[in-house]
């Protein structure tokens, strides 16, 4: 009556065993160490660079407990953050600008453990410290983007079908086209509705004017809305590696805004200035035609010339650009840091992709003798840092900007160039510094916590239940065990909300024990044997078990879809949580019981406490 077949034994057992094997890890704790990659596409991270990582450690006399190359890079471990920070110190300068030498903290869980797949669990910022940042997406700025890119591709379309037109601009998100007869108007409706059908087109007349306003219609502006927010996210993770941050958190919040947080990131000044830029980069030319001092001193004053805008150089001198962008940061494939030969200042080495380089070679070939501006567009303000006269044609689609102010500018703007183009600015609005001694004074609290409340209901359980109430707080270990086990195997990130949740798993796990309990004194009390009370006992106690942790799991659940950050990361250490406790509430606890007293022939007594008569 009370025995397991030997399957379910050999089940828990093994159950028991894994949750043990994937929780260990979770006790090594982490190291400081410096990860080394490469900072250019044509430089990689390989043996020899680690012979050269070595070296330059062991000449500057700097210890080190270990020395490994991965997919991400050279990494090394230090005993202490001293050694570390030297370390960082002498590999920047011995290996240059073609790496990126980053602080971060390795887990010193054994090789055997990780071979099984058996890794430590990822902590959060409040319990391991790092940066979070709420970024704001301009989503208007991306709609504008998208109409003065309709600009340029409208001047190309007509005229490649010769069809006449006297002026092309756009106003606010539409854009405008003019010409002098209602035939070229209707040809144009027809090229342009062809080749841009997601835009909505209407006539007008003003004087002897025909207009054909092309505008962005509602379901095209979310398409564009959300490529942006999708291009900015991409953008900001190929930022982080670049950065060589582990176990980031990028995602999205609400419609328009981008939660960012680096756990473990030691060098916040660096996360927060490369991420907090919001850097791109336009071709634009230089209005020649324009640029006497009337007409600079008028643009001044907010009259620029149609189709022109006013922007200042590195050295504060006004200069008109054309409002048509040639191209922009999102034709670059590869950007670095490096010297011009003839002047010795620094600059930076772009590399195009294949249309970017057919329309910069078009472009320059076009204007020999006119001057092209490079604007870098950064928190909503737009400087020309170089205005460079074409020479001759530039093909090969290798570019060279000028007019950086130092070596580390050009370096920061490769990386920014390198890790793609931002679809629309962003602005930081929220910025929280999480240091390391307060994540891991949180850890000691939440963990003392958790173990206080299991000491306490253990001793009550003990002195209420007795034997049976030393099992149930045998199932509530194994209970933990499991769930800090799922937790690691998922590798879920646990947050200062995911150690409450785990406090109150472990308060409503024994509820499932005390429901059984009482259940077995309530058969004992109506007169049934020892062993046929404890069979009754958990069969009565299961169906309320299974009602009450439903009705939990639905709540868990809910909050898991419609919450976002820690309570997400709540929900999901609820729910597991709620999962293993049915699991060793019913199963484990009744394998210790059959144990005890499923192979006794027979049993008088059982120890649950004292039993009162109704």
């Amino acid at each position: 009556m009370n025995r397991y077949p030997s399957w379910k034994y050999i089940l828990v057992a093994f159950v028991i065993l894994i949750g043990l094997l994937f929780t260990v890890p979770n006790f090594y704790g982490e190291s400081p160490a410096v990860q080394i990659s490469a900072t250019k596409a044509t430089v990689k991270a390989d043996a020899e660079l680690l012979k050269k990582v070595e070296t330059t450690l062991q000449l500057a006399d700097i210890k080190f407990n270990g020395l490994f190359l991965d997919a991400n890079g050279v990494k090394v471990r230090f005993e202490n953050t001293d050694d570390q920070l030297k370390a960082k110190d002498k590999l920047i300068a011995n290996l240059g600008k073609d790496y990126s030498v980053a602080l971060n903290l390795l887990s010193q869980t054994p090789n055997w453990l990780l071979a099984i797949g058996a890794k430590p669990m990822y902590l959060g910022l409040d319990l391991r410290g790092g940066v979070h940042f709420l970024l704001q997406v301009d989503m208007k700025a991306a709609l504008d983007k998208a109409a003065e890119s309709n600009v340029g591709d409208f001047r190309t379309s007509l005229r490649r079908e010769k069809v006449n037109y006297f002026g092309i601009s756009r106003n606010n998100q539409a854009v405008e086209v003019k010409f002098e007869s209602v035939g070229e108007l209707e040809k144009a409706q027809k090229v342009l509705s062809k080749d841009y059908p997601d835009l909505t087109y209407t006539n007008s007349t003003s004087g002897k004017e025909q207009l054909l306003t092309a505008s962005i219609g509602e379901q095209t502006k979310k398409k564009i809305q959300d490529f942006a927010l999708k291009q900015n996210l991409q953008t900001l993770h190929n930022r982080i590696n670049e950065l060589g941050v582990a176990e980031p958190i990028v995602q999205q919040q609400g419609f328009d805004r981008i939660v960012v947080q680096l756990p473990g990131v030691q060098d916040t000044a660096r996360a927060k200035e490369l991420l907090g830029r919001t850097a791109t980069l336009e071709i634009r030319m230089v209005d020649e035609d324009k640029k006497d001092f009337a007409t600079l001193d008028a643009a001044e004053k907010g009259k620029a010339p149609f189709g022109d805008e006013l922007y200042k150089n590195r050295d504060g001198q006004p200069i008109l650009v054309k409002k048509s962008v040639v191209l922009t940061g999102d034709r670059i494939t590869d950007a670095g840091p490096g010297v011009d030969q003839r002047s010795g200042r620094s600059v930076v080495n772009v590399t195009l992709d294949g249309r970017g380089a057919g329309i910069f070679k078009s472009v320059t070939r076009d204007n020999v003798g006119k001057r092209m501006a490079i604007l870098l567009i950064e928190k909503g303000s737009t400087e020309v840092i170089t205005a460079p006269v074409i020479n001759e044609e530039i093909g090969g689609g290798h570019v060279q900007i000028s007019g950086m102010n130092n070596a580390q500018e050009a370096t920061d703007i490769s990386l920014l160039l390198r890790a793609g183009a931002l679809a629309a600015p962003m602005e930081i609005i929220e910025e929280r510094t999480v240091g390391p001694s307060m994540g891991a004074d949180n850890i000691k609290r939440g963990v003392h916590s958790t173990l206080w409340g299991f000491a306490t209901i253990a001793v009550m359980m003990v002195i209420y239940y007795m034997v049976f109430g030393g099992v149930s707080v045998l199932a509530l270990g194994v209970n933990l065990l499991l769930l800090v086990a799922l937790l690691s195997m998922l590798q879920a990130t646990l947050t200062l909300p995911g150690l409450a949740a785990i406090a109150l798993a472990l308060g409503m796990a024994i509820d499932a024990n005390v429901l059984i309990n009482e259940r077995i004194r309530e058969e004992l009390r109506n007169g049934n044997t020892p062993q046929a009370s404890i069979n009754q006992g958990y069969q009565n106690a299961w169906h309320t078990i299974v009602d009450s942790n439903v009705t939990t799991l639905i709540a868990g659940m809910a909050l898991f879809m419609f919450g976002t950050g820690p309570i997400k990361g709540f929900a999901v250490v609820h729910v597991l949580g709620i999962l293993t406790s049915m699991f060793s509430a019913v199963l484990v606890s009744r394998a210790i019981v059959n144990i005890i007293y499923g192979y006794r022939r027979k049993v008088t007594k059982l120890s649950i406490g004292q039993i009162y008569k109704a």
